[in-house]
């Protein structure tokens, strides 16, 4: 047998021939279509959001100014003059029969319990009223929780005293207050056991500002 040289020009014309079927058959691929095909009918998912958001009525305009609204209402608490720790044991009384989905009776109204018994509370509550918000934040943990009192008129609400400092703010509510056993602020309310230490810090004048003193960690 005698083997017959090919000339290199063949050659590379014709890898450029097998090069073009190659290329020419992915695009083929890519581009066909095979079976029955429909328009989709679904709406872009992205129109349905900015849909949505141009929607949201001006909350501003439609309930004034935020500050005037009924959620944005704390509850009140006096200045703390002293300080002073004391205890409390957070009862909680049922208002009502709690029975089994079967009408077997569980606990009846009026069966009183420890929470703490069962859960326990790893952040502390850390109330303050505004102006003492910066106190709050030099002497809270990252995992305390931060609560407002009422404040003045002049106070900036919560949502906009958060956004300011980059830190999420809580609303004191009267059923909190009752339950906590609050009446004065700074406070700090933390668990030991099955009780819960309340830590009022004294309120004193500076800078013709109300802040409050160092308080223990």
């Amino acid at each position: 047998m005698v083997a017959r040289s090919v000339h290199p020009h063949a050659l590379c014309a014709l890898a450029l021939h097998v090069a073009s079927m190659a290329t020419s058959n992915v695009t083929l691929a890519a581009t066909s279509t095979i079976g029955r095909t429909w328009p989709i009918a679904e709406p872009d998912a992205l129109s349905e959001i900015e849909g949505q958001v141009a929607r949201v009525p001006d909350m501003a305009k439609a309930f004034g100014p935020r500050q005037h609204w009924s959620a944005m209402k704390a509850a009140s608490l006096g200045i703390a003059r002293a300080d002073r720790t004391r205890t409390v044991v957070p009862f909680y009384t049922l208002d009502q029969d709690i029975r089994l989905p079967e009408g077997k009776l569980l606990y009846a109204k009026g069966y009183s319990f420890n929470p703490l018994a069962y859960v326990s509370l790893p952040q502390r509550l850390i109330v303050v009223h505004p102006r003492e918000l910066d106190w709050a934040l030099r002497t809270a943990r990252p995992a305390d929780f931060i609560v407002l009192a009422a404040g003045s008129p002049d106070d900036a609400d919560a949502i906009t005293l958060g956004e300011r400092h980059g830190r999420a703010l809580f609303l004191l509510e009267e059923r909190v207050k009752a339950r906590l056993g609050l009446t004065v602020a700074p406070v700090i309310v933390a668990q030991d056991g099955q009780k819960l230490v309340l830590t009022e810090v004294s309120a004193i004048e500076a800078d013709g500002a109300k802040a409050a003193r160092k308080a223990p960690q």
